[in-house]
Parts: structure tokens; C-alpha cells; sequence
């Protein structure tokens, strides 16, 4: 019995499925396909777009959305989240990939190694450094970017550089080669998905005091509006077959895809171009540089924000290093199947909540759904219009501008705006560069209150410097100018209690700096107390056999000796 008890519990971390399959009912799997069902016809046409965003070839978007739902279901521990191609990841690869896909392949495999071996390690605390105003800095960007980026697939617009300030001013440069065709679509699509978000939101939000028939059209209704990308991108290509077929070459279209599943092998750790040069492994991974380091981050940061909120809202706990190792895994399988960088994706997410889905069994729904449309469907893919797919994107991206997080970081605390405008701005120029910009600015912050901590300084006769914030190597200097302005550069030095309630540790340049103002206490006869030490400093303290150290419980007790000039060895 006791070998059982003992392995248990640890598979069942390992395994997450095991703690639910057991309990798995036909009511659950018939929520799970409802959810499922839903979320893959959402998936599909965002998949198709997104790979567009990463400047891929579209088939690269659907082979990317289907291994996570077969993974996750295995290793997850959030009934909700979905993982696919995203907005933001797509963004972040294009960055790195230059549309080149093995380079594409060998950025998963290797996020997917970094972020399983940061789930072995337990390394997921490397997140903590990464601040809210960083990520809504970001994000904010990220969806100006990609927003902006497919206003030339509105217009019909072809060759527009992909940095975002060539990309502006080439495409308010090229607007009289705008086609016309295009603009009618991608404005008709843009209003109906617009149309159709804002019908989803106001049945989300009426009153269910209501009869059957009125229930059950609007339970109808709001399955529509949820599955509105790929009605529209279905309507979108409807229209354009029909152009076609009668000769008229009215919009920009998808083109050629390549047709069926994608083979599944290992994935390509090297490439021959054109001219015969052989491009090794070796300076693919030096190509991808700092994407090694961001991509793998910013997935897993996307992932667990999204698998925690959704967590909180249905009364779950996750697991975060384990979501991490199934993020890594599900970037290590999709590899082998040709897929480009997954994370978590929110609004996927949202839908799969909304609709009921009671465990991550209805990935596995969404993942068929994918891989039927990969087997059957690529041919008719050759008639979506560009236009459609980017308002696809426009829609997906537009709620992540949230014009509302500045005003709250202002009402907060108005520094940390900083970082948020600083990785906003630079984002601008270079996604990893707002991020790491944005880091280096809330580290430095972090850094400088840790130098700076709030000291209190009031006089009772004797000086008492009461310490807010905690002391360490890099305040220890700080603590010192405080000390000698208040104490041993005033005419005659005063006597000085030093309030440590807060302080919870010390280190060795602490102890060496202390010792030292000691030393320049007795040499003005002038003394020095230490009021309010926790066990553990006192006992470094004391160990550190410190000159002429005293102490008491309280700053009272402290005072009362000073102001009535009692020989402290006698009473301390």
C-alpha cells in the first residue's frame, strides 16, 4: 500500500489526465464536442491568418493548431485553454523566421527543448521579472503592428516592406494602387465581424428571464456570432469563387496550398538554398539569436496568464510548471509536423469557456476538426481572399489595445509608466527590443528601490532611523549617508537608534559597513543602538561579533536608555 501511495500522487502530477479521466461522463463529452466543434471552426480561419502574420505559407497555421489539443489533453491542467498559433507568437516568429520555414520548424523544436527543460528545472519563476506594464506594453504594440500590418491585404497592396515605419509610410504611399475589389471585401467583412462581436456581447450580457423559443434564438444566435471568422472567410470565398469562375480577377487571393496532412518526420536541422549553399544547424540557431530567449518566454508567459485568469474565473487551481512542460512538449511534437511556435491563445480560450467545456478533451475535438480541414479542404482554400483574412486578424487583435491601462497605471503608481512607454515605443521598431527594453527599465527600478529604501528619520532627543524596506549590499551606502548626516556630522555627534523591525536578512557588506559605523560612534562617544532584531539577524549579528553592539526589543526601551544616560553594558 504504501509503494501506491507513494508513486501516486506523482503520476498524477505527470499525468494530469489521470486525475480526470476517471469521472469522464457522456455529459462531459457532450459538452467537450460542442466546445470543440466551436472552437475549431474559430481555429481554422485564424490559423490560416495567422500564418500569414508569421509570413508563412497558410498551410503552416493549420499545421500548428492541431498537435496542441492531442498533447495538452495528456499533460494540461486547465480544462479551457486552447494552444495554437496566436497574434502575438506569430508576430514575435516573423521577426526571426524571414518566411523561411525549416528556420520555422527549428525555432519550435528548440522553444519547445528551452521550455521543457525550464519546466525540469523548475525555472518558471523566471516570469516574475517579466512586469504587468511590460506585457500591456506590449501587447498594446504588438496588436497596433499586426493590426497595421494587414491594412495592405485591405487595400490589396503588394510589396510593403515589413518594418512598421517603411510598412506606414509605404502603404499611405501606395494607396492609389489600392484594387477595388479588395477594399469592398475587406471593409464588408471587417463590418460584419464587428456586426456580429458586438451581437455576441449583448446576448452575453441579457437577461435569461426569458421564454424557451426566445432562449433558444438566442443560444443559436450567439453560436453563430461565435463561429463568425469562419463564416465570413466561407462568404468571403464564396464570392470570390464566383468572380472567378466567370473570369473576373476582382480580389487577391491565397493562391496555391499545399494539400493534405503534413508528413510527420523529424524536423530539418539544416537547408540547402537555391545557389546549393548548405545552411547547418549551427547558423540557423545563430540566425534565430535572441528569439531563443524571447519566443520561448513570451509563450509561456502568454499560456499561464491565460491558463490562471480562466483557472481563477471557473474555480481551478494549474500547475505552472507543468503547463510549461506541456507547452515545451506540445513545440517539441509539432516539430515533426512542420508547425511554427505555439502558445495559448485568449479569445480561443474564452470561446471554449463560454461554450461549456468540461475537460481538455475538447482540444482533441478541435484538432480533428483541424486535420479533416488539412485532408479535405486545402484545395478550396486557393479562393479565400487576403482581404478576408485580415479582417479576420484586425477583429482578433483590435480588444488587445486597451486605451484604458495607462490610466490605471497612472492612478496607481505613475512610474510605472516607464516601462510600459518604453516597451510600447520600442516595439515599434523591434518586438525584442520593446520587451527587453522594457525589462532592463523595470529592473533598474526594481534595483533602485532596493538601494533606496524608505527610511523614517525623527527626533526624540536621539535620532531614530526607522527602516521601511529591507537592508542589503546595495542600501548599505545609502543607510550611511543617513546615518552620517543625522548623527556623526552633526555638532556634537548624537547618540542613534537604528529601527530594524523590517529588515529580515543582512549580508557580509552589511555586517562590514555596520562595523564600521560603530567604530566611528565610539570614536565620537556618541552610541549606537539596534532596536526590534528578528531571531536571524540578531543571531548573524551576534556572530559577527560586532564592536560595542547593543540592542533592545523596542525603540522605547532604546530611548529611555540614551535620554537617561545609563551605561548600556550594565542594563543590555
Amino acid at each position: 500500500m504504501e509503494p501506491h501511495i507513494c508513486w501516486f500522487p506523482a503520476l498524477r502530477s505527470c499525468f494530469p489526465i489521470i486525475t480526470w479521466l476517471p469521472r469522464y461522463n457522456l455529459t462531459w463529452l457532450k459538452m467537450d464536442v460542442i466546445a470543440g466543434l466551436t472552437v475549431g471552426l474559430t481555429a481554422v480561419p485564424q490559423a490560416l491568418a495567422y500564418a500569414e502574420v508569421a509570413g508563412l505559407p497558410v498551410q503552416y497555421g493549420l499545421y500548428s493548431a492541431f498537435m496542441g489539443g492531442f498533447i495538452y489533453c495528456i499533460f494540461g491542467t486547465s480544462k479551457d485553454i486552447t494552444l495554437g498559433p496566436t497574434a502575438i507568437m506569430s508576430l514575435l516568429c516573423s521577426s526571426y523566421i524571414t518566411g523561411d520555414p525549416v528556420f520555422a520548424v527549428v525555432l519550435t523544436l528548440l522553444c519547445g527543448v528551452i521550455q521543457t527543460g525550464m519546466a525540469l528545472l523548475r525555472l518558471g519563476f523566471l516570469l516574475d521579472f517579466i512586469s504587468y506594464p511590460v506585457i500591456k506594453g506590449f501587447t498594446c504594440a504588438a496588436a497596433v503592428t499586426i493590426g497595421f500590418g494587414q491594412v495592405k491585404n485591405i487595400l490589396g497592396l503588394k510589396e510593403i516592406p515589413q518594418q512598421f515605419f517603411l510598412q506606414v509610410y509605404y502603404t499611405f504611399h501606395k494607396i492609389p494602387e489600392a484594387r477595388v475589389g479588395d477594399v469592398i471585401l475587406g471593409l464588408s467583412c471587417l463590418f460584419f465581424l464587428l456586426i456580429l462581436t458586438f451581437m455576441k456581447n449583448s446576448l452575453n450580457s441579457a437577461e435569461d428571464e426569458a421564454s424557451f423559443l426566445v432562449r433558444s434564438a438566442r443560444q443559436l444566435l450567439w453560436s453563430l456570432a461565435t463561429i463568425r471568422n469562419a463564416l465570413v472567410v466561407i462568404a468571403a470565398a464564396g464570392v470570390a469563387f464566383s468572380a472567378e469562375v466567370t473570369g473576373n480577377h476582382f480580389f487577391s487571393l491565397t493562391g496555391k496550398t499545399a494539400k493534405g496532412l503534413p508528413p510527420f518526420r523529424a524536423p530539418p536541422l539544416s537547408e540547402t538554398i537555391a545557389n546549393g549553399t548548405v545552411i547547418t544547424f549551427s547558423d540557423i540557431a545563430k540566425d534565430l539569436g535572441g528569439g531563443l530567449a524571447v519566443i520561448p518566454l513570451m509563450g509561456v508567459l502568454e499560456s499561464i496568464a491565460i491558463a490562471k485568469a480562466f483557472g481563477s474565473k471557473n474555480n481551478y487551481r494549474i500547475d505552472a510548471n507543468q503547463e510549461l512542460f506541456a507547452i515545451g512538449l506540445t513545440n517539441i511534437m509539432g516539430s515533426f509536423v512542420s508547425a511554427y511556435p505555439v502558445t495559448g491563445s485568449f479569445g480561443r480560450t474564452a470561446v471554449n469557456s463560454q461554450t461549456g467545456v468540461c475537460s481538455p478533451a475538447g482540444g482533441i475535438i478541435t484538432s480533428v476538426i483541424v486535420l479533416l480541414s488539412l485532408a479535405f479542404l486545402m484545395p478550396l482554400f486557393f479562393y479565400i481572399p487576403k482581404a478576408s483574412l485580415a479582417a479576420v486578424i484586425i477583429c482578433a487583435v483590435s480588444p488587445m489595445v486597451d486605451f484604458r491601462v495607462p490610466l490605471h497605471i497612472w492612478r496607481v503608481k505613475r512610474l510605472d509608466l516607464l516601462p510600459f512607454l518604453v516597451t510600447f515605443l520600442l516595439s515599434f521598431w523591434e518586438v525584442q527590443y520593446g520587451i527587453a527594453g522594457g525589462v532592463l527599465v523595470s529592473a533598474f527600478m526594481l534595483l533602485y528601490i532596493m538601494a533606496r529604501p524608505k527610511v523614517k528619520v525623527s527626533d526624540h532627543g536621539v535620532i531614530v532611523l526607522e527602516i521601511d524596506n529591507g537592508l542589503n549590499f546595495t542600501s548599505t551606502e545609502h543607510l550611511s549617508r543617513l546615518v552620517y548626516k543625522h548623527a556623526l556630522h552633526a555638532s556634537p555627534p548624537r547618540s542613534l537608534v537604528l529601527d530594524c523591525s523590517q529588515i529580515s536578512s543582512i549580508d557580509f557588506t552589511v555586517i562590514h559597513e555596520l562595523t564600521d559605523l560603530l567604530k566611528q560612534f565610539q570614536i565620537r562617544g556618541a552610541a549606537l543602538i539596534f532596536t526590534g532584531l528578528k531571531p536571524s539577524v540578531l543571531q548573524v549579528l551576534l556572530l559577527a561579533d560586532l564592536p560595542a553592539f547593543r540592542h533592545t526589543d523596542t525603540v522605547d526601551e532604546a530611548l529611555q536608555l540614551l535620554t537617561a544616560n545609563i551605561h548600556y553594558n550594565q542594563h543590555l
